[in-house]
């Protein structure tokens, strides 16, 4: 999410200056005046959840995630809210589970406006709560970072084999130890996941790793976005076995770098992924390690894939994504305007 909120935040340093309504930023501290000077700042502080009436009164709020604990004080302020995923529904038992139904039932009561990420996202939110009108669906926009701005990480394993590469949080509904046994029938590549693994998920992969003598597998922990763009330009295929995903970002950002994306068919990522990606039909070692090596043969085979890949990841661009909430500001800002 901090990366969305960063390039929301980029979009509006280059654009504000155009537009005929002031932009206010609620940011930590670190950030007040990074964007430039068009845009207004309001430093995030613990005080707004408690006492949100000490924000000035604004015409339009973005909450541009269902968890934000912030929400303006004024009903007279236009809300749009937007819905990632229910992750939480899946993830989630008993009191801390109902915790969350009631804060995001509540959200969605206070908002004039909803969007949702995908489609997958919007009949979730349909199915599990009452809206009380429709909802729209804008797909996220993607940070599509230059090839030559890759840096290489330093890597656990000095060997030259190609490798397959997955990124993303290490738990549970990522699903990563699946790869595991599926990494034991593919000896000619090594996997390296990446994203922070001091998780008890993430322990128990390495544990696994150790116990099993998985010798091409390897946790890299959490890298930085020069490191990330090295491992996307260089790996043979980008592999994601997740369960849970409102979107599934990782995905676009491989296909932008014109590699073969063997996923999941669960959640959003039929959606997201439509027929640019290889899907798996079960997560049995055997049919796993069968699809990755047919998928890359496939690809290295019909050069067309990667520019369809490639463009069609770029249709995903912040730029159309925000132009839209910019449309809905104006809406609700004409709107509020009339009842006045």
């Amino acid at each position: 999410m901090g990366q969305v909120a960063y390039n929301y935040a980029k979009y509006y340093q280059a654009h504000a200056k155009d537009f005929d309504y002031e932009v206010h930023l609620l940011v930590p501290k670190k950030y007040v005046n990074a964007f430039g000077s068009d845009v207004h700042y309001h430093v995030n502080r613990a005080i707004f959840r408690s006492f949100p009436f000490l924000l000035p009164h604004f015409d339009v709020w973005h909450s541009i995630h269902q968890l934000t604990r912030q929400t303006p004080s004024r009903r007279s302020t236009q809300t749009i809210l937007t819905i990632h995923d229910l992750n939480f529904l899946y993830e989630k038992k008993g009191a801390v589970k109902e915790k969350y139904i009631r804060k995001l039932t509540s959200k969605i009561k206070r908002a004039d406006r909803i969007t949702c990420i995908s489609n997958f996202a919007k009949n979730d939110v349909e199915t599990n709560f009452q809206i009380g009108h429709p909802i729209e669906v804008i797909y996220n926009g993607v940070e599509f970072l230059s090839p030559e701005s890759e840096k290489q990480p330093n890597l656990p394993v000095a060997d030259n084999k190609k490798f397959l590469f997955t990124i993303g949080q290490i738990l549970p509904k990522k699903n990563f130890h699946t790869l595991l046994d599926a990494m034991k029938l593919m000896p000619e590549y090594n996997l390296f996941i990446a994203g922070k693994n001091s998780t008890d998920y993430a322990k128990m992969i390495q544990k696994r790793i150790q116990d099993e003598g998985i010798t091409n597998v390897f946790l890299l922990g959490e890298i930085l976005h020069t490191e990330k763009v090295w491992l996307y330009n260089h790996c043979e295929a980008f592999v994601f076995p997740s369960l849970f995903e409102g979107f599934g970002l990782p995905i676009i950002e491989a296909m932008f770098f014109g590699k073969p994306v063997i996923s999941s068919d669960k959640t959003s990522l039929k959606e997201i992924g439509a027929n640019h990606v290889f899907f798996w039909e079960n997560f049995e070692p055997e049919h796993m390690a069968e699809r990755i090596r047919t998928a890359i043969e496939q690809f290295n085979a019909t050069p067309s894939m990667a520019i369809d890949n490639k463009a069609y990841a770029e249709s995903f661009s912040y730029e159309k994504h925000l132009n839209r909430y910019n449309e809905i500001f104006r809406e609700l800002m004409n709107k509020g305007a009339s009842k006045h």
